[in-house]
C-alpha cells in the first residue's frame, strides 16, 4: 500500500521543446533526497497528451533508472481507447513499472458497465497494481460509486487518486477502503480533509515544489499528530490555490522556474501565465520565503 505523498511529476523541457531527460533524472533523485514517498509521471501534470509515444517511453525508462528501486514509480498509462490503455499498461509494465494510474474513459462518456469493463480490460491483463484516476473537472465524466464499489473488488485495483473535488463524494467511497483498495486525494487543497475518512495520502502538484513539506503534512497525520497536519495544510493553502490559478501545469513550473528549479517552458496548447496571475503566484511564494 502507497502511503504519504505521491509528486504528480512534471515534464522538465530543453530551451529547443524537447524532453530535457538529464533534468527528469536529476527531478527524481531530488524527490527521493527530500522525502517524496512515491513518484507519478505521464500524469496531468506532466503535459502528457503533448508527448509522442517514443517521448513517453524516454520518459519511463529514465525515471525507472534515476529511482533505482528506491521508491515507487507509478506511470499514468490511461486513454479514453480501452485497447490502447491495456496496451500502454503492458509496456509501462515490461519497463519496470511498479504500479499504473489509468483515467476515466474521457470524451466517449461510457456509461457503469463499460467504466467497469475498461478498467477490467487493464486490471485483468497485468500484474502491478492499477489505480483509477477520477477527475471529471478535465475528462467531463465521473466515476459513479456504484462503478468504483464492483471494481473495488478486483484483486489488482489497489486504490482511486480522487481528484472531483466533492468531499461528499470522498465520504462516500470512503466506505470502501480496506486492507488491499485506498483513496488518494488529487487536490492538494483536501488533503488533510480526504485523509481524515481514511486515505492514504495525496498524488501531488504541490510536491513539485515543496516535497519535503507536502512530505512532512502527509506523514504528520499518519503519525497521528492530526493538529500539524491541519495546520500545515492551513499553511500552505494559499500557495496551493495560486498554484491552480491557471491550467495545471502552468503555475507550478513557472513557480518551480522562479525558484530555480529549471524545468523549461510548455507545449501548446499550454503557455506562459499571464502578468496579473504571476504576480498572484509569486506574491504567496514570497509569504512563505520560497523566493
Amino acid at each position: 500500500m502507497i502511503r504519504g505523498s505521491m509528486v504528480a511529476l512534471i515534464t522538465p523541457y530543453n530551451d529547443d521543446g524537447s524532453v530535457n531527460l538529464r533534468r527528469q533524472a536529476e527531478l527524481i533523485e531530488w524527490h527521493i533526497q527530500n522525502g517524496t514517498d512515491s513518484i507519478l509521471i505521464l500524469g496531468t501534470t506532466a503535459e502528457t497528451p503533448a508527448l509522442t509515444a517514443a517521448e513517453q517511453e524516454d520518459i519511463v525508462r529514465v525515471s525507472i533508472d534515476a529511482a533505482k528501486g528506491r521508491k515507487p514509480v507509478i506511470v499514468g498509462s490511461g486513454s479514453n481507447n480501452s485497447l490502447a490503455a491495456k496496451e500502454k499498461s503492458l509496456k509501462f509494465q515490461s519497463m519496470g513499472a511498479d504500479g499504473l494510474l489509468v483515467i476515466t474513459p474521457y470524451y466517449n462518456k461510457t456509461n457503469k458497465a463499460g467504466m467497469i469493463h475498461h478498467f477490467r480490460a487493464v486490471a485483468d491483463a497485468v500484474d502491478i497494481p492499477v489505480y483509477i484516476y477520477n477527475v471529471p473537472g478535465r475528462t467531463g465524466c465521473a466515476i459513479t460509486y456504484e462503478a468504483l464499489e464492483e471494481l473495488s473488488k478486483h484483486p489488482k485495483i489497489a486504490g482511486i487518486k480522487e481528484a472531483s473535488g466533492d468531499i461528499s463524494f470522498v465520504t462516500k467511497i470512503s466506505r470502501l477502503i480496506n486492507d488491499d483498495f485506498n483513496i488518494y486525494s488529487g487536490n492538494d487543497d483536501m488533503i488533510v480533509p480526504l485523509m481524515s475518512m481514511g486515505g492514504e495520502g495525496v498524488v501531488s502538484v504541490l510536491a513539485n515544489i515543496l516535497p519535503a513539506e507536502t512530505h512532512e503534512m502527509t506523514m504528520a497525520y499518519i503519525n497521528g499528530e492530526t493538529e500539524k497536519a491541519a495546520a500545515l495544510q492551513k499553511k500552505y493553502l494559499d500557495f496551493i490555490n495560486a498554484l491552480f490559478i491557471e491550467t495545471n501545469p502552468i503555475p507550478v513550473k513557472e513557480a518551480m522556474n522562479l525558484a530555480g528549479l529549471d524545468v523549461g517552458g510548455f507545449r501548446l496548447p499550454l503557455c506562459p501565465m499571464e502578468n496579473r496571475t504571476r504576480e498572484v503566484l509569486k506574491s504567496s511564494m514570497q509569504d512563505l520565503g520560497i523566493i
